[in-house]
């Protein structure tokens, strides 16, 4: 491959404005030369913003595939079109980053995965938490053994009121749920990731739809219409592995919680936990005593640390070019990414029946 990796972006919409685009903008070995968004306009802003001279704008992924000239695909769509454009993408011969969650469905997710095998592309979900100093020191630590062997963790995805009012968030049709499918997304792969366990046994799950019938409701992004609110506003899930690990997951966009926070992991092992409430935070037993200690990220010395401040988003984008660049594994691999969308399918299946979801 050449020194220049060429990228599409297919939807540009918030996320793509928001993270991929001025991330992918910032790497010297970046080119974005096509954009597609069902509204021409917006593919056209995108394109005068972040687009190579030459750049081409499109309305219809399937043309932009068919004409081709890039390496790489950003699938920036809502959830129900990933598993569609990025099967497309792979067969079309180019590597694919999604956005999360992987897909609307585990049955989608799973063809993504079988393309991505079938064609020998690379594919990676942007799950960028992962990317933060704080997960990626604390991950050093589980891999040095420093927390012994993991069996409890909490994956946090906590707003007190901060429904996402635009776009399709509100659309279950679209997006296939709400703050379990949105942002209980990240506190699941976070977790699961630094646990380095992907063997779920059961799940039982529970939500929610108590709040978005409210009108004039206090929110952060202003008040939701009640008549869109179509998906839950709140949403648990209790997990069991493999190995006998247990995870809780909690998410919400709306609940009355005075302790909030978004992407966090807790981790309980039998040498130490960890916990990111307020910064990384390390606990444990020394001398007889107990003992808890913060972790300062500002010196560098975490993983991947160049000298300069990075963004996780930066560093999400950089990585996945070099793993392109390179033929190296990218660091949020489909397989994990699929086993997320499982359990937060089996979350809402549980939710709905009233029953335990198996797992094979």
């Amino acid at each position: 491959m050449s020194n220049t990796v060429k990228i599409a972006i297919v939807g540009c919409g918030g996320i793509a404005n928001g993270k991929h685009m001025p991330s992918l903008s910032k790497q010297a070995n970046a080119e974005m030369i096509a954009f597609c968004d069902i509204i021409k306009e917006r593919a056209e802003e995108a394109a005068a913003q972040y687009g190579a001279e030459g750049a081409k704008v499109y309305d219809d992924y399937k043309e932009m595939l068919k004409d081709g000239g890039f390496d790489v695909v950003h699938v920036c769509t809502p959830n129900d079109s990933h598993s569609e454009i990025t099967v497309a993408a792979l067969e079309a011969d180019n590597h694919v980053m999604c956005e999360k969650p992987m897909a609307k469905t585990a049955a989608q997710a799973r063809e993504m995965l079988e393309a991505a095998k079938r064609t020998g592309k690379k594919l990676s979900i942007a799950y960028q938490n992962r990317y933060r100093d704080d997960s990626l020191y604390l991950k050093e630590m589980v891999e040095n053994g420093d927390l012994g062997e993991i069996y409890y963790g909490k994956a946090i995805a906590l707003r007190r009121r901060a429904v996402p009012t635009w776009g399709v968030f509100l659309d279950e049709e679209k997006q296939g749920g709400g703050p379990l499918i949105d942002i209980g997304t990240h506190a699941l792969d976070l977790t699961l990731w630094l646990m380095d366990n992907y063997k779920p046994k059961s799940v039982m799950g529970s939500t929610f739809h108590k709040l978005g019938q409210r009108q004039n409701a206090a929110n952060a992004f202003g008040p939701w219409d009640p008549e869109q609110f179509k998906v839950e506003d709140s949403a648990f899930g209790f997990i069991t592995m493999e190995n006998g690990a247990t995870i809780v997951l909690e998410s919400s966009w709306a609940l009355n919680v005075s302790e909030f926070g978004e992407a966090k992991s807790l981790l309980c092992g039998t040498e130490g936990g960890a916990d990111m409430k307020d910064g990384l935070r390390i606990n444990g037993e020394k001398n007889s005593r107990l003992y808890e200690t913060m972790i300062d990220l500002g010196a560098g010395g975490v993983a991947f640390y160049s000298g300069e401040k990075e963004t996780d988003a930066d560093r999400e984008a950089r990585l996945w070019l070099e793993a392109v660049q390179n033929d190296t594994e990218p660091l949020v691999k489909p397989e994990q990414a699929l086993v997320v969308t499982e359990i937060l399918e089996a979350i809402y299946e549980s939710a709905r029946t009233g029953k335990a979801v198996y797992f094979e």
